[in-house]
């Protein structure tokens, strides 16, 4: 049976081959953007691109799916890269061992979607610019940490959400820049109050079954958009 037979039920193999042909570029290999990746490469999506500069370290195996004993201190590109591959070895995979700023050159114009899931914001106003001055669609994932309920994610406008601090940091720079709208994962539960203090109090809490959730539904949301349209 073809590894993508069930998705095809559901998409026909017009939407299928819509998949095969399509590629993505995912900003961000964490928590969030390690779960949209893969759930892009099950779905039967042909071409990924992957952006992200940092390395596997043990805190990151609560919640992110490259994150094991073996791949801590590995270059997350390359731990991403590895896993795919082993989900679908005809994948074409185009990695970008980098933090992505105005410096980075990267063509937004080769690819048919783009998903940000970084967490810095200067960086996520930049996406957000580029693709739009490329015409590419785009889904952008708000904050997923500090979060504990994983039902109160949804997907939105920018301008649109409430609660989120990071949408409040992000609509007037976005405005500023002529951005009229963004769609976005966000979620309306308040950040869950810290119940122990790490050695960096800046830090912030996360879980796996919420930073994944986001993840998927921005998959979800990009998938759906390349096979129906």
């Amino acid at each position: 049976m073809d590894a993508f037979s069930r998705t095809e039920i559901l998409f026909g193999k017009e939407g299928m081959d819509k998949l095969s042909s399509s590629s993505v570029i995912v900003f961000g290999l964490g928590g969030v953007g390690g779960y949209a990746a893969e759930a892009l490469v099950r779905s039967g999506v042909g071409r990924l691109a992957l952006v992200d500069f940092d390395v596997v370290a043990s805190s990151n195996i609560n919640r992110q799916l490259i994150a094991t004993t073996e791949t801590v201190s590995m270059k997350k590109t390359l731990a991403e890269k590895n896993r795919l591959l082993s989900i679908n070895p005809n994948l074409e995979i185009e990695l970008f061992d980098e933090f992505f700023d105005e410096n980075s050159k990267i063509d937004f114009g080769k690819y048919d979607y783009v998903i940000d899931a970084i967490d810095d914001v200067p960086g996520k106003l930049l996406i957000a610019k580029k693709a739009k001055e490329a015409g590419v669609k785009e889904i952008c994932c708000l904050s997923a940490g500090n979060r504990l309920d994983p039902t109160r994610f949804k997907v939105g406008d920018i301008y649109s959400t409430s609660v989120c601090p990071l949408a409040r940091a992000m609509r007037k720079k976005l405005r500023e820049t002529g951005i009229e709208k963004l769609k976005v994962v966000w979620s309306d539960e308040p950040p869950a109050e810290h119940k122990s203090q790490s050695e960096n109090e800046k830090n912030i809490g996360s879980v796996a079954f919420a930073t994944g959730v986001a993840g998927l539904i921005a998959a979800g949301e990009a998938i759906k958009d390349i096979a129906f349209n």
